[in-house]
């Protein structure tokens, strides 16, 4: 009978799985937390399947541990955790506080240590024991009372081990696992095992003679001059190795069972750390025992109308537009809410929209309109064929740019935060996720009208905090205005040739095929290609191509390691070419062929204005900033984006090294600016500079590698981050940096200016005043602090550049309207405005978008616009 369950997972290793799984995220205060995110989501499906009783997370305490004593190069060789990775330890330890989960290390012993003493507790008490990790050396800790689970692919994949099924998979026990790797040797932990033994040797070999102390008293009888050799001139190292990967399970913890019981968390500490941490998406997986409080809201008087008069407008109304779908291209408006000094009103949708006095009230641009969201209420009217006019406060506007780290712009979320607690939030209204549902008619519009009045009631406070921030401008001028430009343009959308797109995924389908016949005639079979394992197994045991990493489960496959291998076997570039190219056909051609209007086939994007900290637009649904234009078939994919009319083209505008040239103003580097002006190759400049040689002795290599350190600087890059995109060791990088900051010294100042005026306001600004607040950036934790400073960095030189490009989108918008051209803007790319016009514009549009771009702002150096069109977006460049 078990007397609970205990749970014990091994920190570091999952970590380090989760960190090298997942992109490099980072939350709103530009802390990267990635690995964060991924060993909180493994934590919760542990805590909502596993349902521990007790509870332990282990942790490596430093670097040298009893092991060094038995042989100093142990782990040596290992690169230094990249900085991106390790500024997360002390994240997922806070984490683990607010879950209310142990956490233990001990110094000179390992996490594996900690668990394996831990586990022969467990078992003393009669406890089922589960470890999680993504190291195999714990599978020698399987027996029938201890199961082990080990992350297989990335972090979502997941194997457990019982010893029957560890027999099945291996062939051997689990007490044998530990001569297994004493054998086989591990490259990552540097533990040398006897050279040329791989696993299916060391199999082989135990099924023959059981154990390594029984493989050496008996090695005359192994099979193979060269295996008995190797095993005879490295008997040391097997014995050795197999002290090193035995792990400890007597450790002297202070730790006991009963200090491990685990009683669940307190909700409310787990969400306002996700909340910090950015975790929206996890928020709703919480659910705690704990009932949500919320205080009884008496209701407000609220009027249904049916017939809308004119009498009820006043000109200065809160107006809410409320629908429950995320996209709201498609999503059911639910109803409207107006409120005034008169009262607060509830019209239904169809009532609304079918009313000439609404419909007039609306186009009307001298009734002032409060709204949330101008560009998602202009958009879902224009369905109803009315054009919005007069909007004069768009609360998510005001709330994004005081508070851009925020998460929650929604209504309820912003009067919380302003004091004003008379509201609900929408799910405790509407449910979420399968439960959500619309509730009865006095319900609703109890909610709507809330909403409304508090339009109306937080505009005043919210205005003059833009205008003490010194963000009124950027407010009026620039965020409010582009808005609506948004809107028109997402509502308009882009043509797509839906044929021509479904005959490129066909010719897709049919080239992939073809690759992967060749593969497997490269190969000598067919096996899974998107299968790790088998790929490891064919490239590094059949076709004997040299190792350049290895994971915990076997051979790394990942992009660098083949872009690594490509000169040594053709079969190297087909599968590069293959994983690209099933990318493009399932996420891209496919994935645009499914959110296509089947009605007119255009495509209708939806822009971000109030979600990233720099300022910049993102957008979704789909996201048309992501088409991989790098590898030609991605480019083609282009090719399907057509003008809506014959005799039209797409014509683009973009902006040249706009951000590098916002660093030369910024930073007012004499070298930089002049580089500029006089109209260099500042890629070509920086190789100069950085390889101190002639520009006529820049190699193609030399300006790639510039170039890279070029945006590497304005993206505030690490030397980990730059070896990476460069393919070079992290010194070598270093030096990169140092020089780029030895050659434009003014670039060096301007970032320690910038980091020791962030430390005294808290924040930086951009060219109009943008802010983003760094609360991190005084912070004791190291880590912490100098990631807040490469944010400082960079933030104002991002944040400017996408500044400039709203800038111009309104003055072009302006422009095209004045001077009566058919021209439409579409979309906006970056750096980049994509516009369809009639041919018979074009000479006077390339005038027009030149002139409009190139001066949106004056600074130090010039803007320059490069442009193109053609008869797709493809051509257009």
């Amino acid at each position: 009978m078990s007397n609970g369950k205990m749970v014990l997972i091994d920190g570091n290793s999952i970590l380090y799985r989760a960190f090298f799984a997942l992109p490099l995220l980072n939350n709103d205060k530009g802390v990267y937390t990635n690995a964060v995110y991924g060993f909180t989501t493994m934590l919760l499906k542990i805590l909502e399947e596993e349902k521990p009783s007790h509870l332990l997370v282990a942790f490596d305490a430093g670097k040298t541990t009893f092991r060094h004593d038995t042989y100093k190069e142990y782990k040596g060789g290992r690169q230094k955790t990249p900085p991106e990775l390790s500024e997360q330890f002390p994240l997922v330890k806070e984490l683990l506080s607010a879950f209310q989960v142990p956490h233990y290390e001990l110094e000179q012993y390992e996490a594996d240590d900690i668990i394996g003493t831990m586990s022969r507790f467990g078992k003393k008490e009669q406890m089922d024991v589960k470890v999680i990790s993504g190291d195999k050396d714990l599978l020698q800790l399987v027996d029938d009372k201890v199961d082990v689970t080990l992350t297989k692919k990335g972090i979502t994949t997941v194997e457990t081990y019982n010893p029957q099924h560890l027999e099945e998979k291996y062939g051997i026990k689990p007490e044998q696992v530990i001569d297994m790797k004493a054998l086989m040797g591990d490259n990552s932990d540097n533990i040398p095992g006897v050279p040329g033994v791989g696993e299916k040797t060391a199999v082989k070999l135990l099924t023959q003679f059981g154990t390594l102390e029984n493989l050496y008293t008996n090695l005359d009888e192994v099979s193979g001059k060269k295996l008995k050799e190797k095993l005879e001139n490295h008997k040391d190292e097997a014995f050795m190795s197999k002290q090193l990967v035995t792990i400890e399970r007597q450790s002297p913890i202070t730790v006991k069972v009963e200090d491990i019981t685990y009683n669940g968390y307190d909700q409310r500490k787990v969400l306002e750390l996700f909340k910090d941490l950015g975790f929206q998406s996890l928020m709703s997986r919480i659910t705690g025992s704990e009932e949500t409080v919320t205080e009884e809201i008496e209701d407000i008087e609220v009027t249904v109308v049916k017939d809308v008069t004119e009498d009820m407008f006043t000109g200065k109304d809160g107006f809410v537009l409320e629908m429950l779908a995320e996209n709201y291209h498609y999503g059911e408006v639910l109803g409207f809410g107006i409120a005034n000094e008169k009262g607060n009103y509830f019209i239904k949708a169809k009532d609304a929209v079918n009313s000439n006095q609404f419909k007039t009230w609306a186009e009307d641009e001298t009734k002032e309109k409060y709204v949330f969201d101008a560009k998602k209420t202009t958009v879902a009217l224009q369905r109803y064929g009315i054009k919005l006019r007069g909007i004069t406060f768009d609360l998510l506007l005001a709330s994004y740019l005081i508070n851009p780290s925020e998460n929650n712009h929604d209504i309820p979320s912003i009067s919380h935060r302003m004091n004003e607690q008379d509201i609900a939030f929408d799910e405790e209204v509407y449910g979420k996720g399968v439960k959500q549902k619309v509730p009865e008619l006095d319900v609703l519009s109890q909610h709507v009208l809330r909403k409304a009045d508090k339009l109306k009631r937080l505009r005043e406070p919210m205005m003059e905090q833009l205008q003490q921030n010194e963000q009124l401008s950027l407010y009026e001028e620039l965020e409010l205005p582009l808005a609506v430009i948004l809107g028109e343009m997402e509502h308009y959308g882009v043509q797509l040739d839906v044929d021509r797109l479904s005959k490129m995924g066909e010719e897709l389908k049919e080239r992939l095929a073809k690759i992967e016949t060749d593969i497997f005639a490269l190969a000598g079979q067919s096996f899974n290609i998107n299968s790790p394992k088998q790929l490891g197994e064919i490239l590094f045991e059949k076709l004997h191509l040299p190792v350049i990493k290895k994971t915990k489960t076997g051979y790394s496959t990942s992009a660098d390691v083949l872009e690594q291998l490509k000169d040594k076997h053709e079969i190297v570039a087909n599968i590069l070419l293959y994983r690209q190219l099933g990318k493009l056909q399932s996420t891209y051609i496919e994935g645009l062929l499914k959110v296509v209007d089947q009605k007119d086939n255009r495509i209708h994007t939806m822009f971000n204005q109030a979600l990233t900290q720099t300022g910049r637009l993102s957008s979704t649904d789909p996201n048309l900033q992501n088409i991989p234009i790098r590898l030609e078939e991605g480019r083609k994919i282009r090719q399907a984006f057509i003008p809506t009319h014959k005799d039209w083209v797409i014509f683009a505008g973009d902006y040249s090294q706009i951000e590098l040239r916002v660093l030369a103003h910024i930073a007012g580097d004499e070298k930089l600016i002049s580089a500029f002006r006089n109209n260099m190759d500042i890629h070509t400049k920086t190789a100069m500079d950085v390889f101190n040689v002639e520009e006529s002795d820049v190699t193609s290599d030399m300006r790639r590698q510039a170039k890279a350190v070029n945006f590497g600087i304005v993206y505030g890059i690490s030397d980990y981050g730059l070896s990476q995109s460069l393919g070079i060791s992290r010194k070598e990088a270093q030096m990169f940096i140092d020089k780029y900051f030895e050659s434009f010294p003014g670039v060096k100042q301007y970032m320690d200016n910038v980091v020791q005026q962030a430390k005294q306001t808290g924040y930086v600004t951009t060219i109009m005043n943008r802010r983003r607040y760094l609360p991190e950036i005084t912070s004791r934790n190291f880590n912490r602090r100098s990631f807040a400073e490469r944010t400082a960095m960079n933030t104002p030189i991002q944040g400017s550049a996408a500044d400039i490009i709203k800038k111009a989108m309104i003055d072009l918008a302006r422009r095209l309207k004045e001077e009566h051209f058919e021209a439409k803007m579409l979309l906006q790319v970056h750096d980049e405005l994509i516009i369809e016009a009639p041919k018979h514009e074009i000479e006077q549009l390339q005038k027009v978008v030149s002139e409009v771009m190139e001066h949106a702002v004056d600074l130090q150096v010039p803007l320059q616009v490069d442009y193109s069109y053609g008869d797709t977006w493809y051509d257009a460049k």
